[in-house]
């Protein structure tokens, strides 16, 4: 697969993988019809967009980590999708 596309599985649903560029911003590219994942704000504050997360990307900024700290403060794969930096494939669980 082309470096500079990241694949994005969605586990345990019938929903198609998405190829996205690197550095794409998750949640400008998924909708209520081509997503199982729900958005509210779509800006990280009001943690709708909780899943979990297997693959490498870069960690959850302050403001995100603060939130997942009170969402899911035992899971460090816990990520809220909006926030995602697409940076390899990963596979999400929501």
């Amino acid at each position: 697969m082309n470096k500079n596309i990241c694949q994005i599985q969605f586990l345990n649903t019938n929903y198609p993988p998405v190829d996205l560029e690197t550095n794409q911003k998750l949640s400008e590219h998924l909708t209520i019809e081509n997503s199982p994942i729900l958005f509210g704000c779509r800006t990280g504050i009001c943690g709708t967009c909780l899943v979990v997360v297997q693959g490498d990307i870069p960690p959850p900024s302050a403001e995100e980590k603060e939130l997942l700290e009170i969402l899911a403060p035992s899971n460090n794969q816990a990520r809220l999708a909006c926030q995602i930096q697409l940076t390899n494939n990963i596979k999400i669980i929501n």
